[in-house]
């Protein structure tokens, strides 16, 4: 068979939890529970920062946000840094991006050859943190609690607008790559800014539930004052003291972000079906995930910027040519495993040597259900606004340890109480694997020195922002760029043969001899 097709898909801020074939009893996503029955399901698969652009310049880099100096949603992502798209084109593939991926920096391609529409986030230093101010952080892009207490319905949104153009541009990509005589295979990345917040859906969408049927959180957390030090600053930095939320306001906000849910699963359904009716399903490796979760009111929470399990956790759906169909695979992956497994599966298991090494682990082998001796753990991190020092998360097992230097460690076991409400820390039963965890943790990481990395960055991205806000702007956002001159019928062009080979399937020509009449 030839070097598979990449059709990768990914949400922005959904969460594992909410969908069915993590089991989910309410939420309708008919197009992913077809996609997990003719794939493999990764139940505890992890992003390594749970923001947009952290997370997903470690995912293209197959290495940790520390390591690249991806902290935040205004960190610049080095034009230096190889990404799984520059190993694709160098193995012969095209690259394109269709939607969303929060390039920060003058590079808005890192490796892919081609971007259909722009970025729907600023590509600048505006949003960086400033951790100087401790407890009294803001967050820079202005989050606040409004998308809960606003949350509800709309005929069209901010969000509608990007992704409608975002999945139009793949579904016709996908006939121009089927249509294309080179027949190269190629890596489609179409990324959507649902179900980010705010919390709106169309009557299309929020109609496929009844509004008292919306389950509202299990855990719906602590009065402020009794909750661990972490989640006390996360309260006041999105400002929930600013805000009365009622119980409507929470059942408003998860009812449209069900629907936006399955707003996202319409799009995978458009795509999908773009594949076969191509022929290209059968030699697609398709990828579906998200860059992180949101926490929708679960102990009390909002959004992602978190280290607990609804905003770090995220969906994991692949169909590969072969897998093993409907396999759920229990073994802890993150998104830094990317790079590898696109490598091993571009290859058939002969990937080329890397420029630089990766902190992933292909998971290819799990798709056929084969032993894999990869460890069962995830390194997540955390170094945005809200935190005060770097959070560093590792899962290990059944076991997951949170360590901030200012802060008291929380240990809990997820599998025993995914809630994540018993904190192990102290527990003298536990003792042994706290004391493991954290010394594990600590020479892994080198907390201090990244500290300073990003106080150091912090304060050369706020300068630098200042002074580009002044005089005459140079934007670094990405410019869609379509050459009308090449497309459809143009002068020199014969109609009868330009419509022809843009018809598929190509209908061959009539052969001279053939039988008239």
């Amino acid at each position: 068979m030839s070097a598979p097709n990449f059709l990768f898909i990914q949400a922005d801020q959904l969460a594992a939890e909410v969908l069915p074939v993590y089991g989910h009893p309410l939420v309708k996503a008919p197009h992913l529970e077809g996609l997990a029955r003719d794939g493999v399901i990764f139940e505890n698969a992890y992003c390594n920062n749970p923001i947009c652009a952290s997370s997903r310049f470690s995912m293209m880099a197959g290495q940790l946000s520390s390591k690249i100096g991806a902290y935040d949603n205004a960190a610049e992502f080095p034009a230096t840094v190889p990404t799984f798209a520059h190993y694709l084109r160098a193995l012969g593939y095209t690259t394109c991006l269709s939607g969303k991926m929060h390039f920060v920096g003058p590079d808005q391609l890192h490796g892919f050859e081609e971007r259909l529409t722009t970025d729907i986030y600023p590509s600048d230093f505006g949003w960086t943190p400033d951790w100087s101010k401790g407890d009294k952080q803001l967050p820079p892009s202005g989050m606040s609690m409004r998308s809960v207490v606003e949350a509800g319905l709309c005929e069209r949104s901010l969000q509608i607008d990007y992704d409608e153009d975002v999945g139009f541009q793949a579904v016709q990509k996908i006939y121009d790559y089927a249509r294309d005589p080179e027949n190269k295979p190629f890596f489609l990345a179409a990324s959507f800014t649902h179900p980010h917040n705010p919390f709106t859906t169309t009557p299309e969408f929020w109609d496929l539930y009844k509004h008292d049927d919306i389950d509202m959180p299990k855990y719906p957390g602590k009065p402020v004052e009794e909750r661990d030090p972490w989640s006390q600053r996360y309260h006041y930095l999105i400002r929930q003291d600013e805000h009365e939320v009622t119980d409507e306001h929470i059942r408003n906000a998860r009812h449209a972000y069900y629907g936006m849910t399955s707003y996202i699963d319409h799009h995978v359904g458009r795509l999908l079906a773009a594949l076969e009716a191509t022929g290209l399903s059968d030699n697609t490796v398709v990828v579906f995930t998200a860059d992180h979760g949101d926490m929708m009111g679960e102990r009390g929470m909002w959004y992602k910027f978190n280290p607990f399990e609804w905003s770090v956790r995220v969906p994991l759906i692949v169909r590969a040519p072969g897998n093993a169909k409907g396999r759920r695979e229990a073994k802890s992956v993150s998104l830094v495993d990317l790079l590898p497994t696109l490598l091993d599966l571009a290859t058939d298991g002969s990937p080329p040597e890397l420029i630089e090494p990766v902190d992933g682990h292909s998971w290819s082998r799990m798709l056929h259900g084969e032993d894999d001796s990869r460890p069962d753990e995830a390194m997540v991190e955390f170094t945005a606004e809200g935190a005060i020092a770097p959070c560093l998360i590792l899962r290990k097992g059944p076991y997951k340890y949170v360590y901030s230097e200012p802060d008291p460690g929380m240990l809990f076991n997820v599998e025993a109480d995914p809630g994540e409400q018993q904190n192990l820390c102290g527990n003298l039963e536990y003792r042994e694997i706290e004391e493991e965890m954290l010394a594990d943790i600590l020479g892994r990481w080198d907390p201090k020195a990244i500290y300073e990395s990003i106080i150091e960055s912090q304060q050369r991205r706020h300068f630098i922002q200042g002074v580009m806000m002044s005089g005459r702007p140079a934007p670094w956002d990405y410019q869609p760029f379509r050459d009308a001159s090449q497309q459809y019928l143009r002068t020199g062009g014969s109609p009868t043969m330009v419509k022809g080979l843009a018809r598929f399937p190509y209908m061959e020509p009539v052969p001279p001899d053939f039988p008239r009449g």
